[in-house]
Formats: structure tokens, sequence, C-alpha cells
């Protein structure tokens, strides 16, 4: 019986690991921004503090024109409304491709590379890239940052998804699932050899 619970405990610290910061995954449905635009679409963003990378991915459908550059645009002071500035990719999205009606995107950025923010964004958030990127995070957690295609028809923006966190389980949780799973499998043998 020692044994069983020296490694249930084993098992459970296991799974909890080094801490170390989990990526992060935020996702956006695209609506028209302005009267008459047209258009939709949906997109992932998955941020990795420890491996400093920003993934983007999304598709869209429908614009009234063709689209021109694309942006993550950060902090509307309004959770899920208003506007703010571009915070990621100063002319367009790296690799966006200008000219379509419907596509889909698909990049990764290295948060530690100044290029993949505006100045105006690494000025705000301190400074530093260590401060855009965690204003970036804390922004896109709070829902006042989004992704924005714009149109030849809608020079500003003719679709926008503001940007939601997925709830992913905590680590601590899993080990907990973990040990509970391992309690209900031994609760389970001790059963079958008492029944036999």
């Amino acid at each position: 019986m020692r044994r069983i619970i020296a490694a249930a405990t084993l098992m459970a610290l296991s799974a909890v690991g080094v801490a170390r910061a989990a990526p992060i995954t935020f996702t956006a449905v695209f609506e028209p921004e302005l009267v008459g635009a047209t258009g939709s679409g949906s997109g992932t963003v998955i941020v990795d503090p420890d491996a400093n990378t920003l993934s983007i991915a999304f598709t869209y459908d429908g614009l009234s024109g063709m689209s021109t550059v694309a942006h993550i645009h950060c902090c509307t002071s309004v959770p899920g409304a208003g506007t703010a500035g571009v915070a990621v990719s100063p002319a367009t999205l790296v690799g966006f491709q200008a000219g379509l009606t419907s596509g889909s995107y698909s990049n990764i950025f290295d948060t530690n590379d100044a290029a993949t923010y505006t100045a105006g964004f690494i000025t705000a958030s301190g400074g530093t890239l260590e401060g855009a990127e965690a204003r970036l995070i804390a922004n896109m957690s709070a829902g006042r940052a989004y992704i924005n295609i714009h149109s030849s028809t809608f020079t500003t923006g003719e679709i926008r998804g503001f940007l939601t966190p997925v709830q992913v389980p905590e680590p601590m949780s899993l080990a907990l699932l973990g040990m509970g799973l391992a309690g209900l499998m031994l609760l389970r043998r001790q059963g079958a050899a008492a029944a036999v």
C-alpha cells in the first residue's frame, strides 16, 4: 500500500513538473466593423511566454472589397468594444495576402523581436519587448485587443474579432485529476481482488 501511495505522489509531482508558463490560447469571431461592411471569419492566437512566440491563424470570407492589410489592435478602454491603435505588425501581418475577398492566414512571430510590434506600442508598454508582450497578453486576456482585416472598401477596417481566452486546466488541476484516477483504479483493483 505504501508503494502505491508513493507512486501516486510521484506521479502527481511529475505531472506538475517545473514551474513553466503554459501557452495561452485566444479565439476571435470576425464581424463587420462598420455599417455596410460584409464578411465574417474566425481566428486563433496562441502566445507562448516561454518560447517567446505569438502564433496567429485566421480565415475570412465575403469582404465587400479586396483585402489590404491585417493587424492586431490593442488596447481598447472597454472590453469587446471601441477602437485602438495597431499593436502587432506595423505595416501588415507578415505574409498577409492583399487583393482577396476571402482567404486564410497563419504565421508565428517572435515576441523578442521589435519588428513584431509597432514602435508606439513598445513605447506605451514601458519601452521594452518584455513589457510589450506582457501588455499584449494582459489586454487579450481582458478582451481589449482584436484582429482587424482592412479592405479597399473599408480602409479603416472591414471586419474584426475581439480576442478572448480559451479556458485550459491548470497543471495542478491535471495533477489532482491524475491522482483521482489513480485512486479510482486502485479501488477498482482492490474490489476485484476481494471478489476473488
